[in-house]
């Protein structure tokens, strides 16, 4: 199965910087009709919308302050697009946030798995062709950290774990012919993005500096291309079935490892 991105209407979060942006940039060279651009960035996300407007054209994208913890704000900019487009092909849930420390955890659970699950089923209620829409594409972002396990950001690594056990089971093939909506795992590598930047982030314990982090993340990790991580996104929606798991890492080509992935459930399941 094979799909392009021309004329596609596609919506991102988290799209104002880092891998989000460079998505947007890289969709918007591979033809697609518009993009909604949502992310608390304001600043950022209007100067994103009006350089690609200026550079493709009038209405290519379309910046909307969004906090995707609050539905409110979330579904506002699902129906502003609808309404303006007639129609999404594309969303991908790419906001996240990589901080461990006590104030913020909560914040960081609400963000990479409650927000995530809401546009999910957001956009599994205006696509699915069993109740009238026209089919389209969740694409899911997970991390290495939903593939491994460290004591160092166990909340975060949770939380990937969590998107990539939704995205599967919610994408199974069986889910997938009733509703004509594909549910698509990326795992990200370390990436050269502000999340493994000390300012970012933030550990549970409080002995434990952000710096450390970093400096372990950096230490332990190939920390790859943004535009690396995001060429991923772009080839493995070309490409992927609904249900399966795409790694994006140390710069190299996206790769299925959606196999591997089936194999370590069986492991786990053997019990059962």
């Amino acid at each position: 199965m094979s799909h392009g991105w021309q004329d596609k209407v596609v919506l991102i979060t988290g799209a104002a910087n880092g891998i989000g942006e460079a998505v947007v940039r890289q969709v918007l060279n591979e033809g697609a009709k518009h993009i909604a651009i949502l992310d608390v960035d304001e600043k950022s996300g209007v100067a994103l919308q009006d350089e690609l407007n200026s550079k493709h054209g009038p209405g290519k994208t379309k910046f909307h302050r969004c906090d995707v913890t609050k539905d409110d704000q979330l579904f506002a900019a699902f129906d502003s697009l609808v309404k303006e487009q007639g129609n999404i092909n594309v969303v991908i849930n790419n906001a996240a946030l990589m901080n461990d420390s006590p104030k913020v955890y909560k914040k960081e659970i609400e963000i990479n798995v409650t927000a995530l699950v809401t546009s999910t089923l957001k956009s599994l209620e205006l696509m699915r062709v069993d109740e009238g829409g026209k089919g389209g594409t969740v694409i899911n972002i997970s991390s290495i950290a939903g593939l491994s396990q460290s004591p160092l950001i166990p909340i975060y690594f949770a939380t990937k774990s969590a998107v990539l056990q939704f995205s599967n089971c919610i994408g199974k093939e069986e889910y997938f012919a009733q509703t004509g909506v594909r549910v698509v795992t990326v795992c990200f590598g370390a990436t050269a993005t502000e999340l493994v930047s000390p300012t970012k982030l933030g550990s549970l314990d409080k002995n434990v500096t952000p710096k450390f982090v970093s400096d372990v993340l950096e230490e332990k990790l190939h920390i790859q291309k943004i535009d690396s991580a995001a060429a991923g996104v772009v080839s493995a929606y070309k490409q992927a079935a609904s249900g399966s798991t795409w790694l994006a890492t140390r710069d190299l080509p996206v790769r299925d490892i959606t196999n591997n992935v089936v194999r370590a459930y069986e492991i786990l399941g053997e019990f059962n």
